[in-house]
């Protein structure tokens, strides 16, 4: 690995992808396919301590056979995958075969600390190996590294257990015990669902009522929810999850668990309590555990130095471009959060800075990359 150039102890290249899960392979594939060339052209960073991106951390019970939607990476098919191996096992071997097949060489673990101004238009890239200059940067590190927590009055008075979905240990770990889960979105419903046969008792609040979609999801679906997300983020304001705006799939076991009073949505508690939740009307439930499903928040804190968001408290963003910065992207993002549309976001990415790079060594036409 030494055919980055370095320029006082800093190694100069056109393109530095920070993340390698979904959106950052995708992304590191069609620059390779476009003619850069791995640690001379563009380097991968990625802070996990193996391939597989944010899958890697997931819970033991999440196995293959319950993963929806999981898209494969350009190039290469996902094949003969165990449905009942766990997901964490089968998406990190995938992704370690893809970083091989397609000589990707990616560098890890390398915790990216801060993007700034450097000098002469090029982008200084501070992490914890050292540090890269850039005229490009690909962000692709996801959310998994921002759980969100709402705050909560008396949430410091909890005398029992309050733990994230990041941390889910899976179900066995609640057996007896009263669960409070927080959340009406997809990992709240399969937490419940596998809590329920172990815990002593289960109690469902969200902010909103949750919507069960029937019938399948089409293409149609799909493309209309992303429009809405990518209307937030052109707007420059949070983007929303997918899942927000298309609802929650109504499959058997989801009827099952409405029908078995598992999934009984009650409103928002107004107040946590020593030993649980309360409402405004009186109501009151004992807990030994709040599993908060609250979701995750765009990982982009390293981005602060640059200023890139706007008053709405997000960054505006045209396809995976930062509008107020078109050197920097942003894959998986918004609407490209999903696998699928990591993929796409990152040849579209790696599109508009072959045309930003201009004067740059020849490419092969990205328009042409399968």
């Amino acid at each position: 690995m030494n055919d980055i150039g370095v320029h006082d102890g800093v190694r100069d290249v056109d393109v530095v992808v920070t993340g390698a899960g979904q959106a950052g392979l995708s992304s590191a594939y069609h620059l390779r396919r476009t003619g850069f060339r791995p640690d001379r052209d563009f380097v991968v960073l990625d802070r996990s301590p193996a391939p597989g991106g944010a899958w890697q951390f997931r819970w033991p019970s999440l196995t293959y056979g319950k993963v929806h939607g999981m898209h494969a990476l350009p190039g290469m098919e996902l094949t003969d995958a165990d449905p009942a191996r766990e997901s964490s096992e089968v998406i990190g071997a995938y992704f370690d075969a893809y970083e091989r097949a397609f000589d990707l060489r990616v560098r890890r673990p390398v915790d990216v600390r801060a993007v700034r101004e450097g000098d002469d238009g090029r982008l200084l890239v501070e992490t914890s190996a050292g540090a890269w200059t850039a005229r490009a940067l690909i962000n692709a590190t996801g959310t998994w590294d921002r759980p969100f927590r709402p705050r909560y009055p008396g949430q410091e008075t909890f005398r029992g257990r309050q733990l994230h979905t990041a941390e889910y240990p899976g179900p066995e770990k609640f057996a007896g015990q009263r669960v409070v889960v927080v959340g009406g979105g997809a990992s709240g419903t399969q937490h419940l669902m596998e809590i329920a046969p172990y815990a002593a008792a289960t109690t469902w609040v969200t902010r909103r009522p949750p919507v069960f979609r029937e019938g399948p999801f089409t293409e149609e679906v799909g493309r209309a929810a992303v429009a809405l997300v990518e209307e937030r983020v052109r707007r420059g304001l949070p983007p929303q999850s997918v899942v927000s705006v298309t609802g929650l799939p109504l499959s058997d076991a989801v009827r099952q668990a409405v029908a078995d009073g598992v999934l009984d949505r009650q409103p928002m508690f107004d107040r946590i309590v020593p030993d649980g939740v309360e409402w405004d009307d009186g109501r009151h439930v004992d807990a030994d555990v709040i599993l908060w499903a609250t979701g995750f928040r765009a990982a982009i804190g390293h981005l602060a130095p640059l200023r890139l968001r706007e008053p709405g408290g997000g960054v505006r963003v045209e396809g995976t471009r930062v509008v107020s910065d078109p050197r920097i992207h942003l894959v998986g993002y918004g609407p490209s959060a999903s696998t699928i549309g990591a993929n796409r976001a990152g040849r579209a990415a790696v599109r508009d800075i072959r045309r930003l790079l201009v004067g740059g060594p020849d490419r092969e036409n990205v328009e042409n990359v399968a």
